[in-house]
């Protein structure tokens, strides 16, 4: 006779991985970068930049998970997928970190709609400046005009991006 109790591992007193912990959201971050990598044909810049999304969604959900240089090697990796010069995503996504901090400071609470201006003044910032750094390095004569529906976009997908980082979210904190 199989004992049962052998096979039965209590959840109580147990912990998630160290790599579920801090891996979890790098790696979100990273595939949400590489969605500009797959093949979509448009005459305008309509995809919404998945791992900016991302990032604002783990950093507004979770202020205490990264530090501001965070922006730097998740900005490089997205740099090198989206195609953007080189530099820019690092900057602009470790600027936005940084004045995320600064907001943090001097509210005493947040709510949802805080958050969601939040990753707005972000998302236009980024967007902005990505494409201020594509035209001073020569990428082409787009104008803000052309990307404002990419912005309006974006910004309409975060609530959608933090609920599903939401739900990772309780995954990877489950033991």
């Amino acid at each position: 006779m199989i004992d049962p109790h052998l096979y039965h591992v209590p959840r109580l007193g147990r912990h998630p991985s160290r790599f579920r912990l801090a891996g979890t959201p790098v790696i979100t971050v990273m595939l949400g970068s590489f969605l500009t990598a797959l093949p979509v044909i448009a005459q305008s810049p309509i995809m919404p930049p998945f791992g900016l999304l991302l990032l604002l969604a783990w950093r507004l959900l979770r202020p205490d998970l990264w530090r501001a240089w965070i922006g730097l090697p998740l900005g490089l990796f997205d740099d090198v997928m989206s195609g953007q010069p080189v530099g820019s995503a690092m900057f602009l996504w470790t600027v936005a970190l940084i004045g995320i901090d600064a907001i943090e400071q001097r509210m005493v609470w947040r709510g949802y709609r805080q958050d969601w201006l939040i990753a707005t003044l972000a998302i236009i910032f980024c967007i902005s400046g990505g494409l201020f750094f594509a035209q001073i390095t020569g990428g082409g004569n787009v104008t803000l005009f052309l990307v404002a529906p990419q912005m309006v976009w974006t910004i309409l997908l975060f609530p959608f991006i933090v609920r599903q980082c939401a739900w990772i979210d309780r995954w990877r904190v489950m033991a």
